[in-house]
């Protein structure tokens, strides 16, 4: 099918077959029988060049566990345009690279008068790239298109307002395909609750998806299901009733019942050791952390069976 729609295209317009895809604006794309591997070495090497940081010493990990960043941190400031450039350099590069998505998204948070701490931290987020220069995602042909969710989120996170970040990632079997880490625009008052706005926030993206895969002809028939792990989050979303608990929560966030009613979403309790989500909410230590990566798809291109090159 894909041979005969190339030859048709060829027959109107002014065309040259350059083979498997290789590049597509500035991500490496590998491609083998099994899988589809796709990375921006190039574009990380770039960055550490730019930034003076090509021979610098590596780290295991982007963040410093338990180490809070806020706005007013009593150190001197730092070059706000050089630290606009890292973060923004840094917010392109989760284009492949979700496992630096909490860490770039925290940053971007001090785009104003950044600090010498805030500066230092976004190196070490840049040191954390070097260690893995060729990592990117792994995308395993064969399998079922069955769209699955996962949803998390910390509890009053921000030293500045107290508010809590949200962090959602979806696969279609292999692989997360789409993903966010986003600090919630009002404080929750328990974890739960946390919880259940990070819920909201998954569901909004999975009707989204499954708008646009079934333009792909990809229909999801059942209801999408959508991990959380915490059970209180999950009995405020299948309770229409309100109650002393939800009743003072914005009425935008209660429309994830009316998604379950539709059957379009389905909240299913999973342990919190494998919440994949929780590496888009806070700083974890490295054996945690490296699990949720490999967990999300993000490998070094060497561990590929039959690795490639790049």
């Amino acid at each position: 099918m894909l041979e005969e729609f190339k030859q048709d295209m060829m027959q109107h317009y002014e065309m040259t077959d350059l083979g498997l895809l290789h590049h597509f604006l500035g991500m490496g794309v590998e491609q083998t029988d099994k899988h589809i591997f796709i990375h921006q070495k190039k574009y990380a090497l770039k960055i550490l060049e730019k930034f003076g940081m090509r021979d610098c010493k590596s780290v295991a990990i982007p963040l410093v566990v338990n180490e809070k960043l806020c706005r007013e941190d009593g150190s001197e400031a730092a070059d706000e345009s050089e630290f606009r450039q890292i973060v923004g350099s840094l917010l392109y590069l989760t284009a492949t690279r979700p496992d630096v998505m909490f860490a770039s998204s925290l940053l971007a948070r001090f785009m104003h008068n950044p600090s010498k701490k805030h500066m230092g931290t976004a190196k070490r987020v840049l040191r954390y790239i070097q260690g893995t220069l060729d990592f990117g995602i792994e995308f395993a042909k064969g399998k079922t298109a069955t769209l699955i969710g996962y949803c998390d989120s910390d509890w009053a996170g921000s030293e500045d307002d107290m508010r809590s970040t949200s962090g959602y990632a979806f696969t279609l079997g292999s692989g997360m395909f789409s993903w966010a880490s986003i600090k919630q625009n009002t404080v929750a008052l328990s974890t739960a609750e946390a919880e259940y706005m990070s819920a909201v926030e998954a569901t909004s993206q999975a009707k989204w998806l499954r708008f646009v895969l079934e333009d792909f002809g990809e229909e999801q028939i059942e209801g999408t299901p959508i991990l959380c792990d915490n059970t209180s989050a999950i009995a405020m979303a299948r309770n229409p009733v309100h109650h002393q608990k939800t009743r003072h929560i914005s009425r935008k966030f209660h429309f994830i019942r009316e998604a379950i009613q539709a059957k379009e979403i389905e909240l299913v309790y999973c342990k919190t050791e494998d919440q994949i989500a929780d590496i888009l909410t806070k700083a974890l230590p490295k054996d945690q952390f490296v699990r949720l990566r490999s967990l999300l798809g993000v490998k070094s291109a060497k561990r590929l069976e039959g690795s490639v090159e790049i």
